[in-house]
């Protein structure tokens, strides 16, 4: 690689380092800031549920047309326009005059950020190490945490949620003009291997057949049973322990935290190890660790159980990223961008439909479906990685 490639291949890594950064921002504020939406519009509790869907509908069609995007637009393209439509939304959160035009700009903003999503995924998954992919989602867990920040910033001084978005939008902004100004360069290949004297560069395959393909399938129910195992236990945790098992509000709160720090410590901890240890074995390994951690958190209402959901948090830690870099040699350098994007809506619907689930099986059984149904998922998950291994390289 001559220097004029090593540079623009650094300028690309640590552009994909700000873009997760930046995609975690909005992906967490909303929470934050529904108490002064609420307020504004009059709106019940049950009204916060009309955004989230509008969200995830938009998240999954883009995930699902992600490769048809990329092969009309470029990787650089379809970056810049999803980045602007997040920015747009974003600015439409904070100028919307009532609900009901609050509340389909969610469907714009699911485009966007899916979209985004897989197209950093795809590039990252056929350009860049293991290492540095699990780093990247790493950064999304940073930009999860400062995201909030600014939305209490906002709220704390007067500006209230609607300075809150304000600001977002102008960050994504910049985010998009960066990735117009880099077009051309996300359209190098300068991280692949150039073909063999004679050869042709092999062209993406059609969205048909990528959706024909049974290591496609198996990617994509991995994705939808880690994701729907992470939200599960992420969003039912704090119940299971202050309910059923007596622990304290504060007690509580600090250890759902820790469940979802652990997430992303263990990405940067385990991305100094995963070139050296092997992508498959570390997944294979924490699909174990997962299944240990899910069932110590399951049976004991004490310290093995507080300590199995940190275990399971780790375990979980490198699954996303590392499933999605080894996605080019499960399923073939053809079918990725299309690949990406299905697995980008499984988990879309994973971390979605499974929760929601989970709610139905705690009201007709008990906290204790809780812990049943997280270790039932850490067991398909295993069952899906080994199936995974067992096919040959393509």
């Amino acid at each position: 690689m001559d220097a004029v490639s090593r540079r623009s291949s650094t300028l690309l890594l640590i552009l994909a380092y700000a873009a997760f950064v930046s995609l975690g921002l909005p992906d967490t504020v909303f929470g934050v800031a529904w108490p002064s939406l609420r307020r504004e519009f009059g709106l019940s509790q049950s009204s916060m549920g009309a955004v989230l869907a509008t969200g995830v509908c938009g998240y999954f069609l883009s995930g699902l047309l992600a490769g048809v995007m990329m092969r009309k637009l470029g990787v650089g393209g379809l970056l810049a326009l999803s980045s602007a439509a997040v920015a747009l939304a974003l600015a439409g959160y904070s100028l919307a005059p009532s609900w009901t035009a609050f509340v389909p700009i969610g469907f714009v903003m699911g485009l966007g950020s899916g979209a985004i999503d897989s197209g950093l995924n795809g590039y990252a998954a056929r350009h860049f190490s293991v290492r540095h992919v699990n780093w990247l989602h790493a950064c999304w867990g940073v930009g999860a945490s400062i995201g909030p920040l600014i939305m209490t910033a906002a709220i704390a001084t007067g500006h209230q949620y609607r300075g809150g978005y304000g600001a977002l939008a102008l960050l994504l902004g910049a985010m998009a003009t960066a990735f117009l100004l880099t077009a051309r360069a996300w359209a190098t290949p300068s991280f692949e291997p150039a073909p063999a004297a004679g050869e042709a560069r092999p062209e993406d395959a059609s969205f048909g057949t990528a959706l024909a393909s049974s290591r496609v399938w198996l990617q994509m129910l991995a994705f939808f049973v880690y994701t729907g195992l992470e939200a599960s236990v992420g969003q039912w945790c704090f119940s299971l322990m202050r309910e059923a098992r007596g622990v304290g509000v504060e007690a509580a709160g600090s250890w759902t935290s820790a469940y979802w720090a652990s997430l992303t410590l263990g990405r940067i901890l385990l991305g100094f190890v995963v070139d050296r240890f092997g992508p498959d074995r570390l997944l294979r390994a924490a699909t174990f660790g997962a299944a240990l951690g899910a069932t110590l958190f399951a049976v004991s209402s004490g310290v093995l159980g507080r300590a199995g959901l940190l275990l399971l948090g780790m375990s979980l830690a490198p699954m996303y990223p590392t499933l999605m870099a080894r996605t080019p040699g499960r399923v073939g350098q053809q079918l990725v961008h299309h690949a990406v994007g299905f697995q980008v809506s499984a988990a879309t619907l994973g971390s979605s439909l499974l929760p929601a689930l989970l709610g139905l099986l705690v009201a007709e059984t008990g906290y204790t479906a809780i812990g049943a149904l997280a270790v039932g998922l850490s067991l398909i998950l295993i069952a899906a990685h080994e199936a995974l291994l067992r096919l040959k390289p393509t």
